[in-house]
């Protein structure tokens, strides 16, 4: 399959120019930039919201959801004032980005499979609230997002506008965490859950067999990163630190940089099996500050935090 790795790659830098999206993107402002090479940003396949985002999802109290398994993992937001909220994982393969409101707050909720981040995003900037979609472009193989009502782009694990009228705009990050169903309903027995989408997708099913125990990223041609750290191993982000997951899984607590990262639950990979709650355990994190409150983190691969972080700092021992 090398072969059509290759190909991919070669049609991907051979359209990594404005000129062919211009048709596609009559709205985005090429000329504003903070990418550096066009080469860097490769069609993952599908179109403009060929992956189609989800806008004001429908809720049920978790006491009535019906159809998940006590592993497969969800996103958890729980801020003050509300309802604490679970998206899970088998809905987001499919959509990438849920466009929500809680307690007040508009937020993006966003998954990149290929880079294993789930980070959510305050939708308020310089005094209008965005709505985003997926453009179907990667860079590093992380997603690419853009807002519809400028049409910019934006760097999904950065948070950051690189292309378009926003370009250089960092949207806030909120606090939330990836943990299990069954965790989620022991913690938040008045919470909500998402309704399930109505699309013809295979929801509960993972696309992406075995992608995080291969070798190599999807579309990725940067370094790799060092210390010997493999490219697919998960790694807890907290700005631009790393902390393993695997040094997590030995000490179970760390405490250093003014943050405590706990291991508190299992949970599946929803991206190992073809059935996302079948996945290998893979743990669940928190990460908290000096006053015990949850902080914003990621989870991510460690081939994406050096690609985006490339002076970041490996928090090994």
């Amino acid at each position: 399959m090398r072969w059509v790795f290759v190909w991919l790659l070669w049609c991907g830098a051979a359209l990594a120019d404005p000129s062919f999206w211009k048709h596609e993107w009559p709205e985005t402002d090429f000329n504003k930039t903070s990418v550096s090479s066009w080469a860097n940003i490769l069609s993952g396949g599908p179109g403009k919201d060929g992956i189609p985002a989800l806008d004001d999802p429908q809720w049920v109290d978790v006491n009535q959801k019906q159809g998940l398994e006590p592993r497969e993992p969800v996103i958890t937001l729980a801020p003050d004032g509300a309802r604490a909220r679970a998206y899970p994982l088998r809905y987001l393969m499919w959509h990438e980005i849920v466009n929500d409101r809680i307690g007040g707050v508009p937020v993006a909720v966003t998954y990149c499979p290929l880079c294993n981040s789930a980070i959510v995003f305050d939708r308020r900037v310089a005094g209008r609230v965005l709505s985003f979609g997926v453009t179907g472009k990667l860079r590093n193989s992380d997603m690419v997002m853009y807002d519809r009502e400028t049409q910019s782009w934006w760097q999904q694990a950065l948070g950051q506008g690189i292309v378009g009228d926003l370009t250089g705009t960092t949207l806030n990050t909120l606090p939330s965490w990836m943990e299990s169903w069954e965790a989620f309903q022991a913690a938040h027995p008045d919470g909500l859950v998402m309704a399930e989408p109505a699309f013809p997708r295979s929801y509960g099913t993972n696309p992406y067999r075995r992608y995080d125990t291969s070798q190599s990223p999807f579309l990725y041609s940067g370094d790799p990163p060092p210390h010997c750290i493999p490219a697919l191993e998960r790694v807890v982000r907290v700005g631009d630190r790393a902390w393993p997951m695997s040094r997590l899984a030995k000490e179970g607590t760390i405490t250093e940089a003014g943050i405590t990262l706990i291991w508190v639950d299992t949970q599946a990979s929803a991206l190992d099996t073809d059935s996302i709650h079948k996945g290998r355990d893979v743990g669940a994190i928190r990460v908290k500050n000096e006053k015990g409150k949850d902080i914003a983190h990621d989870v991510l691969f460690a081939f994406a935090f050096h690609a985006f972080w490339p002076e970041g700092q490996w928090m090994l021992d």
